[in-house]
């Protein structure tokens, strides 16, 4: 089982619409650790951490899906690389 971190920023309506809520729950769903946090310039940026096959769901997720009354107009993610273990415990919305 191989373990990827991604960091990800994801454009559009995304504040203010539950996005990070439904971002963790996601997450959480997934089994995969790390956060999400609203950006003073109206985007959400985070980092993803899990096995690969579960990251992949969660970057399609960011993507496309997003919070019920979001809407995403673009997702960039980067600096993708493969871990041997978790930078973090769970996943969480930082303030």
């Amino acid at each position: 089982m191989s373990l990827v971190s991604v960091e990800y920023k994801v454009f559009g309506r995304v504040q203010g619409v539950f996005f990070r809520k439904y971002t963790a729950q996601t997450a959480k769903a997934l089994r995969l650790v790390g956060w999400v946090k609203n950006e003073d310039d109206g985007t959400v940026v985070g980092v993803i951490q899990g096995k690969e096959s579960s990251v992949e769901k969660m970057k399609d997720w960011l993507s496309k899906e997003g919070s019920p009354k979001s809407s995403i107009n673009k997702c960039e993610f980067r600096n993708e690389k493969t871990i041997r273990e978790f930078d973090f415990d769970e996943f969480i919305v930082k303030k």
